[in-house]
């Protein structure tokens, strides 16, 4: 029994299987280390040991133990697993999207989402937050995950998001009998049905809730990018769903719906494209998150100005109007000092390229050490993980990744990731 255990534990540090409980000790032996990206300190020499999928100890020289594992990265630079703080894991942006919205069921965008997962964990993302997806599928393979069925980051899943009847999240450009049977129930009208909305999601299972607080760019409506909500209603969804210890973060790109999310009391914006000095000081008194997703912004302005634009005309001129804007709104957001936590929207531009984010962060003006900061320490605290997740630390969950080069020169190395260790398993 002891040599299978042995054989299974090999088995799962090779990457061979997605998760299992292993009372074998690794020995990650860092050439360079950023264990904590907020000190900024990039040590030389050290071993992270590893210990029942946590950070045991770091000391200093490369150091091995009788019946250990060692995994060799002394000619790499060693920092924690990074965390998106926005993606669709059981979606990717085509010309099938339509389609697929019809033809696909539950069980279909679960297996989907696990071949993304793999894909994003692969790529050095330890840890997601999945905002706006089919219940079923999204809880589904976050908890497959969890067990170790599949191999795949953490997710934090807000499931589907509440929003407007006739809004961002509903459903849009379809039949009307169509629409009527994809509708999901976070749909809402008026605050006591809007509270509703929230308190079923938190029952259904969401660790966050996501809401729709202005029109978006791929709903397939001419409705805007302005505030959906009203001021009752936001109140009443942030009301709802931080009494059920749930925080809530809100699409947005109209400064309207913006402010009037931040006055309610939401915890972040994702997107934020029209904020304006107001939003700023709210940020700020708030102490709420920005999550810029630029590659987004990049994405659809690049599809709908393209040759091969797949979006429909009402996609195309909302990404034509938005995409623009979003790389100067992260630089004032930046420049005003509002908190910024890294997410892409990925599910929109393709899944596995997730750290194309750092490059557009690092041109609105970030240095690349606080690009990094985005999506490792402030992403936990914008999460309330901060005691799992972020950096490496003793007790600390031993999530872990490699690349060859210097990312605080260059930050586009987090785009080639190559080693993963994601609670104490080597997958890469």
């Amino acid at each position: 029994m002891k040599k299978l255990l042995t054989g299974v534990c090999a088995l799962a540090l090779a990457g061979a299987l997605s998760s299992v409980a292993c009372a074998e000790t690794v020995f990650v032996q860092a050439g360079k280390l950023l264990a904590d990206p907020a000190a900024g300190k990039v040590e030389t020499a050290k071993t992270v040991v590893l210990e029942n999928g946590k950070v045991s100890k770091i000391v200093d020289g490369y150091v091995a133990e009788p019946g250990g594992k060692v995994v060799d990265l002394k000619d790499s630079f060693v920092l924690p697993g990074l965390i998106d703080s926005h993606v669709h894991l059981t979606h990717e942006q085509s010309p099938n999207s339509r389609l697929n919205a019809v033809t696909r069921g539950p069980a279909d965008e679960a297996m989907v989402g696990a071949g993304f997962a793999r894909k994003t964990l692969m790529a050095g993302f330890t840890t997601v937050a999945d905002l706006g997806g089919d219940n079923k599928a999204i809880f589904a393979l976050r908890d497959g995950i969890k067990r170790g069925d599949v191999p795949g980051p953490r997710i934090i899943a807000a499931g589907s998001a509440v929003s407007i009847h006739g809004g961002h999240a509903d459903v849009n450009g379809y039949s009307e009998e169509v629409m009527h049977v994809l509708r999901p129930t976070s749909v809402c009208s008026g605050a006591d049905d809007c509270r509703r909305a929230t308190r079923e999601q938190v029952w259904l299972g969401a660790d966050i809730i996501k809401i729709t607080a202005t029109g978006g760019v791929l709903s397939n409506t001419a409705a805007g990018l302005s505030q959906q909500f009203s001021d009752d209603e936001l109140k009443a969804i942030v009301d709802a769903a931080h009494r059920m210890g749930r925080k809530v973060t809100a699409h947005a790109h109209g400064v309207d719906g913006i402010n009037s999310f931040l006055r309610a009391g939401g915890d972040s914006i994702e997107h934020g494209t029209y904020l304006d000095g107001d939003s700023i000081a709210l940020f700020k008194k708030n102490g709420a998150y920005l999550v810029p997703t630029l590659m987004a912004g990049d994405f659809v302005y690049r599809i709908a100005s393209g040759p091969n634009n797949f979006l429909t005309p009402n996609q195309t001129a909302k990404a034509l109007e938005a995409g623009p804007k979003m790389l100067a709104m992260a630089r004032r957001a930046h420049e005003g000092g509002v908190k910024i936590a890294f997410g892409t929207d990925t599910g929109v531009s393709a899944h596995g390229d997730n750290a194309g984010e750092f490059a557009l962060l690092v041109k609105a003006g970030l240095t690349p050490l606080e690009a990094i900061q985005t999506a490792t320490v402030n992403a936990a605290d914008h999460f309330s993980l901060s005691n799992e997740i972020g950096s490496l630390a003793p007790g600390k969950a031993a999530d872990l990744i490699a690349v060859k080069g210097d990312p605080l020169s260059d930050v586009t190395v987090l785009q080639h990731v190559t080693s993963v260790i994601k609670g104490g398993v080597v997958y890469k």
